[in-house]
């Protein structure tokens, strides 16, 4: 399965371990990339079960990067995630 940098609109391909591609990963604040990193679980892109704190971190990044390039954030991943809490993989 290939898997793409979740910024809005960015079709890079990444690792599956990747939030992102380079130039947007380094877009997302600080503080939201370290939650991303503390949520992550190796093998979620696999299993398909985020948990509802990487969700709701990636949903933040998607968002900031998204404002600072002056598009609507796309957050549907996150959001049929979070809307579906028996999908999410808790830790």
């Amino acid at each position: 399965m290939s898997h793409t940098c979740h910024a809005t609109a960015c079709g890079v391909p990444i690792p599956p371990t990747m939030w992102g591609c380079k130039r947007h990963w380094f877009m997302v604040p600080i503080a939201i990339r370290n939650a991303i990193w503390k949520a992550y679980r190796p093998g979620q892109c696999d299993d398909k079960r985020p948990s509802r704190a990487y969700c709701e971190a990636a949903r933040a990044a998607v968002i900031a990067v998204a404002t600072k390039e002056n598009r609507t954030p796309d957050t549907t991943l996150y959001d049929f995630f979070l809307s579906h809490p028996e999908l999410l993989g808790e830790r």
